[in-house]
């Protein structure tokens, strides 16, 4: 029984090592922190315990405020996504495309590294989830 849940780490790391942008120490991170991914209903409900859904705040019918991450979860967690995030940005090519997407829809910097922190999140359920390597033509 030993070896079955050693290999299955391992494998696990294997598929989290094939995100771009996600490293040695995210990896490490996410695997002590929540490795038995069929906890989480959803990717969603993954980035709830994270803390990187969106939250909207609103008053009455109108929208006045901006949106903003709700950091309901688990802060050491949140932190370990943010520099992975950024590296994504730049050479996941999913992230890059959702990045010029947001830039041009005139978001702020720190509002598409949110974005990003919570599309690693999405990523990282569903390569755990699938038990298949990241493919950026997957979608």
């Amino acid at each position: 029984m030993y070896k079955s849940n050693h290999h299955d780490l391992k494998n696990r790391k294997q598929l989290l090592d094939s995100i771009p942008g996600i490293g040695e120490a995210t990896i490490n991170v996410i695997l002590s922190e929540f490795s038995n991914i069929s906890d989480f209903r959803n990717a969603k409900a993954l980035a709830a315990f994270i803390g990187v859904s969106p939250r909207i705040r609103q008053s009455g019918s109108s929208l006045n405020a901006r949106g903003m991450m709700s950091k309901t979860g688990r802060s050491k967690l949140r932190k370990a996504f943010f520099m992975p995030a950024l590296v994504a940005l730049k050479h996941n090519p999913i992230l890059v495309e959702m990045k010029q997407r947001l830039t041009e829809a005139g978001k702020s910097k720190l509002a598409i590294v949110g974005a990003a922190m919570r599309k690693l999140v999405h990523l990282i359920y569903g390569v755990l989830k699938n038990g298949v390597p990241f493919d950026a033509k997957y979608a």
